[in-house]
């Protein structure tokens, strides 16, 4: 590789052409006036041509030396990335797993104790998402992901089915006694949650809720719910502990099945490691324990 100035002095001059004067620069980088200065003597000499024009205190960028900064600056932040990336890449001990952030706070990390017990080496990582980016680009052993599936590029395996039903906090008034109250009462909606096949089990195929508060995120839903705001259509995997210890009650006997199953995914280029196998064959047992313990008082209608 071919001779390259110090990164101090790089550092000197991008923060100086960014901020346009030596005092803010040195206040940026946390070094004296002096340091910068001399850092910018020294780059100048290194290169042998002038990078600003000097009128007493005040320096004005020449064509070359602005040129040169937008090169710079790109470059000192591909750097900054490509460290980003190296000190946040998986580690062989570290399961950094993407997950549903609703999911991860409602059902994942009441569980995580039981990982931790049975596999004492690991330490588990969580990034909350919805995308593959962080995946794609190395940053993730695994994800939990909710969809149809046939996702390119990805190895998949179905982790488990959702189910839907209506609760509302034990407050609220007043309390649905039919799945005809509840085209009265206040509605909690999120626009990512079809009402259609549960309207259809409960006789209203032709009514759809007007929602009084609507949330795009679902731990919001269920944090008004508690507070008594309305009921909510909510997905059975989300509610699991609030039924248990009280703050959310079923209203009306259905429950429908929700359109998308869980996933564990994966990238289809990584191959199995023993950590993605001890996570998967965890979270699997535990998902089938979920299903097999958790008893509603409610009619399941077959998935088509």
């Amino acid at each position: 590789m071919s001779q390259l100035p110090p990164l101090s002095a790089l550092r000197a001059f991008e923060a100086v052409a960014r901020l346009g004067s030596v005092v803010n620069a040195a206040e940026s980088l946390n070094v004296t006036h002096s340091a910068i200065s001399h850092q910018l003597r020294a780059l100048e000499e290194f290169l042998g041509l002038s990078l600003f024009l000097r009128e007493g205190k005040r320096l004005q960028l020449t064509e070359e030396g602005r040129i040169y900064a937008l090169r710079i600056r790109g470059a000192l932040a591909d750097m900054s990335e490509a460290t980003q990336r190296v000190l946040t890449r998986p580690k062989p001990n570290v399961i950094t797993v993407g997950i549903v952030p609703s999911f991860a706070l409602n059902w994942l990390v009441p569980r995580l104790p039981d990982f931790k017990t049975k596999y004492p080496q690991y330490t588990v990582s969580l990034r909350a998402g919805l995308g593959f980016e962080e995946m794609n680009n190395g940053l993730l052993d695994m994800a939990v992901r909710m969809g149809a599936g046939g996702w390119d590029g990805m190895k998949q395996l179905h982790l488990m089915d959702d189910e839907q039903i209506m609760v509302a906090a034990p407050h609220y008034q007043p309390r649905p006694t039919s799945a005809n109250d509840i085209k009265m009462a206040t509605i909690i909606h999120n626009p990512a949650i079809p009402w259609a096949s549960w309207c259809q089990a409960a006789g209203l195929a032709d009514w759809r809720p007007t929602p009084t508060y609507s949330y795009n995120d679902s731990n919001l839903e269920l944090e008004a719910a508690q507070l008594g705001h309305g009921i909510m259509l909510a997905r059975t995997s989300l509610i699991e502990s609030h039924l248990a210890n009280g703050t959310l009650v079923q209203i009306t006997d259905i429950c429908v099945p929700y359109q998308y199953p869980y996933w564990l995914v994966w990238p289809d280029r990584s191959a199995t490691s023993g950590k993605i196998a001890d996570f998967s064959a965890w979270i699997i047992e535990q998902a089938n324990d979920y299903l097999k313990n958790t008893r509603y008082s409610h009619t399941i209608l077959t998935k088509q």
